[in-house]
């Protein structure tokens, strides 16, 4: 029997331990990746394992680390079908109390971090001119939050990143889908790193009520979701024929941010026809 072979990156909880655990569930070979196997992510490393889901170290800010764990994946499964671009981290609070420091930190895990991994699997996609990547965005990759600058701009870096792949891997067969999560409960709320410069904050005064407002709102609107909706979402994007996944998938259904979505999609249409670019252009987009 041949086995369809998924890798996701960030597998040790949230998102990407339900996709992992779903596409097993669904019969795909799958290699879940996490940093710390055997020290901080034992515990959900170990209960991979058992449901039948490889494990491998991956850190995805290492080139060293992404490069040892694409070429352990590719000797072992000789193909990977789909990559889900999963693992990310939040860094919430006021935007000038962040520094540069702090900031490149966000964007080497959210932006850079996919980046790497998708130059260590795509050789072997174009290769063989199939596959599919997945990119877990978020609603805010398509809209602003104050107090939420640092991340949704590596949201907003990564959706374009993802973008302009979906056009440059299309003559070679290879899908991009960016799926969009709503707040969620997931482990994110209790790992969101804060402003690192406190007397920025402070500075701040009274405003700093609105954050604490949006992160109550947030978890108010988390509270009733089921995280495993967007595992479910990444199932059907992985099962659908080449060539019929939609670019963006929004979870839950947000007509908000599906409106975004349908008014830019034609003005992008519209950008490569203008550049004699038709071809690049994926048959959903067409």
């Amino acid at each position: 029997m041949t086995h369809r072979t998924a890798v996701v990156t960030g597998a040790s909880s949230g998102f990407g331990r339900l996709t992992a655990q779903t596409l097993a569930a669904d019969g795909w070979r799958v290699y879940a990746t996490m940093r710390n196997v055997a020290t901080t992510n034992a515990p959900a490393a170990t209960a991979l394992k058992n449901a039948g889901i490889s494990v491998v170290e991956l850190d995805v800010t290492s080139d060293a680390s992404v490069d040892a764990a694409a070429k352990t994946i590719l000797a072992e499964a000789g193909a990977v079908d789909v990559l889900v671009n999963n693992a990310g981290t939040g860094f919430f609070g006021i935007e000038e109390a962040f520094t540069p420091a702090a900031a490149e930190q966000q964007f080497a895990t959210n932006v850079i971090g996919p980046l790497r991994v998708n130059r260590a699997f795509l050789p072997s996609m174009r290769e063989r001119r199939s596959g599919l990547v997945v990119y877990v965005s978020s609603v805010v990759g398509r809209m602003i939050v104050p107090f939420g600058g640092i991340y949704t701009a590596s949201k907003w870096a990564l959706e374009a990143l993802a973008e302009t792949s979906s056009y440059e891997l299309a003559p070679f067969g290879v899908d991009v889908a960016i799926v969009q999560p709503g707040a969620y409960a997931t482990e994110i709320f209790g790992k969101i790193t804060s402003a690192d410069d406190a007397a920025r904050v402070t500075a701040y005064g009274d405003v700093v009520k609105y954050e604490e407002a949006l992160t109550a709102g947030l978890a108010a609107s988390a509270k009733d979701r089921d995280p495993q909706e967007v595992a479910d979402a990444i199932l059907r994007l992985a099962k659908a024929s080449a060539g019929t996944r939609p670019l963006r998938t929004v979870v839950p259904e947000n007509a908000a941010v599906e409106a975004i979505n349908d008014a830019v999609a034609p003005i992008q249409r519209e950008i490569l026809k203008a550049f004699g670019m038709e071809a690049l252009l994926p048959k959903t987009l067409a």
